[in-house]
């Protein structure tokens, strides 16, 4: 499917000189129709939107083709998550072209030893943060305000703990370090607040 309004994308593409074409595919389920967008990286603009039922190379390659047929401007180049298929369209389709990864799976593939030993700080930092639900069942004081400050204390704990971030631009454990450490601080002042009031009533 072409998307409408030609002539916009046209004077858009023709006041830039060049395009750089990005493709992707997305599948909501397996054996599903694959929706395969081709878009300009210089202008953010959609250029074909279409649905396959295969992720052949030959047919990737047709799209690409489809694309450079109605261009009157330059490709300069192709970007993609680097699956095997896209790889080989745009060899067939732009033999001459680079074809370089996204940002996004550069930088994933970049990163994997960072976040693998991010992965691991995390693992050892919930060590250190286990038995919330005993603490919060412990708590049998009268006083319903401190009983709402613990229970949300613990909340706060629990949230930090099973929050993932987004790898690679978030890492988790560094996440929940600030985090944790934010709660540890808040306690402080807390327990600080606590003795000031004792240390007056007496």
């Amino acid at each position: 499917m072409w998307l409408k309004d030609h002539k916009r994308l046209e004077a858009i593409f023709k006041n830039q000189g060049r395009v750089i074409l990005a493709i992707d595919g997305m599948q909501p389920e397996i054996g599903h129709e694959v929706l395969w967008v081709i878009r300009d990286c210089l202008s953010g603009e959609i250029i074909l939107a279409k649905t396959l039922l295969s992720s052949r190379n030959e047919d990737l390659a047709a799209l690409l083709l489809e694309v450079i047929n109605t261009l009157n401007v330059p490709i300069d180049g192709a970007v993609s998550d680097g699956q095997q298929s896209i790889r080989k369209a745009v060899g067939l389709a732009l033999p001459s072209i680079a074809h370089g990864l996204c940002h996004y799976h550069y930088l994933k593939e970049a990163i994997k030893p960072i976040y693998e030993a991010d992965r691991h700080a995390k693992k050892e930092l919930k060590k250190k943060v286990r038995g919330l639900r005993d603490i919060e069942r412990s708590v049998t004081n009268e006083d319903k305000d401190l009983v709402t400050i613990i229970e949300d204390y613990c909340s706060a704990v629990r949230s930090s703990i099973t929050n993932d971030g987004h790898p690679p631009l978030e890492a988790s454990g560094l996440k929940l370090q600030e985090n944790l450490t934010l709660i540890e601080q808040s306690l402080e002042r807390m327990e600080k607040k606590v003795l000031y009031h004792h240390m007056q009533s007496t």
